[in-house]
């Protein structure tokens, strides 16, 4: 297929597959994200986003899930990713450098200020959080002075995409409105002839315009795998045909299910009904508390003669000559307030669903209750695994990973680790990995301390037994992971050839100590013997 229209028509099929989706995520983003909860509606600049909203603690508790994305998978005071190959510990030390330079290179070329990558994946994990996807592109900044990277997070609503059978992504379509003048600059000549009119103001309209990118076999067979086609869909009219190794976009997908391209956030699937009705309970008990301060009141009819002015310091007049002993001219409606403090209660319990559906209570280890023994701490780092893992793994493997393989292809390709020959050849054809340091490896890796020291307990119970027990493990061994597990500077922990050399000297210093005692003891006795026999 090479045809434009064929390939304009297949993004709209999939643009209006989804249609009802929109509704689904612009109800979503009203309750936890109202800075998105434009997909069914036009926004304008100075509009209250959260007008049609009583309670702002759907929105808190979605902005504490997001940025704890970042503070969890991508902590900016660490170097939470590191590039490596499997079996990384045989490498040479050469390989190990390269492996090392490339991490470096890699991360000041994404943190570069004009990659906006900060800002990218800041607006991504707001996607995340509430619709359970995120559409981020990567692509080289060549028309700079200095080409650089350029990472931008695309609205869903102006994003479709489809599968291929082994549910990989393998079709993307992109909306796209820039203006005329935007249009020259990236594509010059290469404009519809429609385009090219110079007359004052032309250069700011806006053209309906699709970035596609789907499979090189797929429109025209290429040594490249990716095509990156840019249409003019106004004009039926190619203004760009690329071929390229990657296709610059990472999909991360929090929860996908049985027939659908498309993810969902198991958050907001789970908050969404909590979140309807605390808006609703808020309203009510907002409504509850005024009439509780300002209830309405029973006027006399012909007493008052003037308007009620029912307001501090407001006057209301009344006839003089009314007899105030059948009753007061204004009185306010007794009300029953005793269900006030149950509407607090309960809206409390709303909030506390809420913090459950958004993961609030599994972003931290749970609370020590007393002095804890090994065991007990091993239990509660184990428990906050269990509870993390679901929450961040997906993200680590398919948005960390899936921005941090890309990226290293096309700066492989650009020549950013220099050139591939001076690439150390055991590493030359090998499949790159990423490791990725964040605090839920941290607490993974003190398991290991934990478990150090409940097995240390045991062994001495053990040894008051029997103490040949004390041989069962390698205590060397179990130690130095132990030690890596709590975070320990590999320059404090001497490796283990010196340390074998250590405990030979120790051994040899003992056996000498050993054979001086023998021999101080041998001729003791013999001394002892000597004087015996002169006696």
């Amino acid at each position: 297929m090479s045809d434009i229209k064929s390939a304009i028509s297949r993004g709209d099929a999939l643009f209006k597959a989804r249609g009802s989706l929109l509704e689904l995520w612009q109800d979503i983003a009203r309750n936890f994200y109202p800075q998105r909860a434009d997909f069914t509606t036009s926004r304008y600049l100075g509009e209250d986003f959260a007008a049609n909203l009583y309670s702002s603690y759907p929105m808190l508790v979605h902005r504490e899930l997001s940025t704890s994305f970042a503070a969890m998978l991508r902590p900016r005071a660490k170097e939470w990713f590191e590039i490596s190959v499997h079996d990384a510990e045989e490498l040479s030390q050469p390989a190990k450098q390269w492996l090392e330079m490339a991490s470096k290179r890699q991360r000041l070329a994404m943190y570069d200020t004009k990659s906006q990558f900060i800002r990218a994946t800041t607006e991504g994990d707001g996607d995340f959080a509430a619709f359970g996807q995120a559409v981020i592109s990567r692509e080289i900044n060549w028309n700079a002075p200095q080409p650089h990277l350029l990472y931008r997070c695309w609205h869903l609503r102006d994003v479709a995409w489809q599968e291929d059978f082994t549910g990989t992504v393998s079709e993307i379509h992109v909306n796209w409105n820039p203006t005329v003048s935007m249009l020259k600059g990236m594509f010059g000549d290469n404009v519809h002839k429609t385009l090219k009119d110079r007359k004052e103001g032309a250069g700011a309209r806006k053209v309906r315009c699709r970035r596609t990118v789907m499979k090189s076999e797929e429109w025209n067979k290429n040594k490249m795998p990716w095509v990156v086609l840019y249409l003019d869909c106004e004009n039926n009219h190619m203004m760009r045909e690329e071929y390229v190794w990657s296709h610059g976009f990472t999909i991360p997908r929090w929860q996908t299910v049985s027939g659908s391209q498309y993810a969902f956030s198991p958050a907001t699937v789970a908050g969404l009904p909590d979140a309807r009705l605390l808006q609703a309970m808020s309203l009510t008990l907002l409504e509850a508390g005024e009439f509780a301060v300002r209830p309405p009141v029973i006027a006399t009819q012909e007493a008052i003669r003037s308007d009620i002015n029912w307001f501090p310091g407001g006057i209301t007049y009344a006839d003089i000559e009314y007899d105030e002993r059948k009753g007061d001219v204004l009185r306010p409606i007794s009300q029953d307030k005793s269900g006030i403090p149950f509407g607090i209660e309960f809206a409390q319990d709303q909030k506390e669903m809420l913090a459950a559906a958004f993961y609030i209570n599994k972003l931290t280890l749970p609370p020590p209750t007393a002095e804890m023994t090994a065991y007990e701490v091993g239990q509660r780092v184990e428990e906050y695994i269990r509870s993390a893992l679901p929450l961040f793994e997906p993200m680590e493997t398919q948005y960390n990973g899936g921005i941090c393989e890309d990226t290293f292809s096309v700066l492989l390709k650009a020549g950013v680790f220099g050139p591939v020959q001076e690439i150390p050849e055991e590493l030359q054809g090998r499949d790159v990995e990423f490791k990725f340091i964040s605090p839920l490896h941290d607490a993974i890796e003190r398991k290991q301390a934990s478990t150090f020291l409940e097995s240390s307990q045991l062994i001495a119970n053990a040894m008051s037994l029997d103490p040949s027990t004390v041989v069962t493990m390698d205590i060397h061994k179990a130690l130095r992971d132990a030690l890596d597990g709590i975070g320990a500077e590999a320059d404090w922990i001497r490796s283990m050839e010196a340390v074998q050399e250590i405990v030979a000297e120790q051994q040899q210093m003992a056996e000498a100590k050993e054979a001086m005692a023998m021999a101080e003891q041998a001729g003791s006795a013999a001394k002892e013997m000597r004087d015996a026999t002169e006696q």
